[in-house]
């Protein structure tokens, strides 16, 4: 099976022959074989050229881009292996089509908060108070299928999450990861810095399943489709957010993995640092390889693939063979 590989040191990532080449500052090589990586994840400043895209383009490897402060800004996108002409036209055809286009957001929003109420009742079985939480969201998802458009929708949904938000707290129960509210760029505290690095590799874990599969990741449906960037990722990882990342966090605070030292105060925000990044990756890598029961296919399935199972229902839906219906979590 394939790997992601990420490089936290600054250096020069080459092709060398068949293969790839990481150099660190000191000269220190490592050598990457091609056949088993999927993805590449550059933290440091690494050098690349030309010859090295051409490559990664032939091995058909993503690389994703991040900042200073861990910050996603960008991937090489190799050329697309898998599209097909009539899946395009039919993504474009559901976009401008502001009922069918409503219809598929829709289905992201449920799913999203119908994943939101599985992570509350998770914890109100095990003695949190979260009783009142689930009924103020319950009476408003009421209103999602209610909605005539995305920014309409979003804005209920915006609502709905709030009140989850609220509940982090008393999830978690330690002073140094309060939450607050919400704070994005900059995360104003350490909870608000786990929320953002963890949204931000679902964003990308879903871009580079949509990559395998016949969709284009530049028509999205919930998120408007722009000039700048992909969107259909972010529509899909609404729906995975609250139990891929989500619980997670939940997991590595609680557990003391994640810890205060763990956080820098930069740029007038809070970041993980290195070690934080590197601590939260080895667990985010466990839990896309921890495996489930999938309840139709009678098998066991990765989290990863399951993000690659809910794009194959997107496929049906625009071919109109079968109604998107979102992952939801068993538990």
């Amino acid at each position: 099976m394939k790997q992601p590989v990420y490089i936290f040191s600054d250096g020069k990532l080459q092709r060398r022959q068949n293969t790839l080449s990481f150099a660190d500052k000191e000269g220190k090589k490592k050598y990457v074989p091609v056949e088993n990586t999927s993805d590449i994840y550059l933290f440091g400043e690494v050098d690349i050229n030309k010859r090295l895209l051409e490559f990664l383009t032939q091995s058909e490897i993503s690389v994703h881009f991040f900042n200073h402060y861990g910050y996603y800004i960008g991937s090489f996108y190799p050329r697309e292996h898998y599209n097909s002409g009539c899946l395009i036209l039919r993504q474009a055809e559901h976009y401008l089509d502001q009922t069918k286009r409503m219809a598929l957001a829709q289905r992201f929003i449920v799913g999203a908060v119908e994943n939101m109420k599985r992570v509350l009742n998770y914890y109100l079985h095990r003695g949190v108070d979260l009783q009142g939480m689930l009924d103020t969201i319950e009476e408003a998802s009421v209103t999602l299928t209610q909605q005539s458009s995305p920014e309409t929708l979003m804005a209920v949904e915006g609502n709905i999450r709030e009140v989850y938000y609220g509940a982090f707290d008393l999830i978690l129960k330690r002073e140094a990861f309060s939450f607050g509210k919400r704070s994005r760029r900059p995360p104003q505290n350490r909870l608000n810095s786990l929320i953002s690095f963890g949204n931000s590799m679902m964003y990308v874990a879903a871009l580079s399943e949509i990559y395998r599969t016949h969709l284009d990741p530049r028509i999205g449906f919930l998120h408007t489709t722009n000039f700048r960037r992909f969107s259909l990722n972010l529509d899909v990882a609404e729906v995975f957010k609250p139990t891929f990342v989500d619980r997670m966090i939940f997991s590595l605070v609680n557990k003391g993995q994640i810890q205060e030292k763990h956080f820098s105060d930069m740029a007038g925000g809070i970041f993980l640092t290195e070690k934080g990044r590197k601590i939260f990756l080895e667990e985010w890598e466990k839990r896309l390889h921890t495996t489930i029961d999938h309840p139709k296919l009678k098998r066991k399935v990765s989290y990863r693939r399951l993000i690659r199972l809910d794009l194959y229902k997107i496929e049906k839906h625009l071919l109109e063979d079968q109604l998107y219906e979102p992952y939801v979590a068993g538990w």
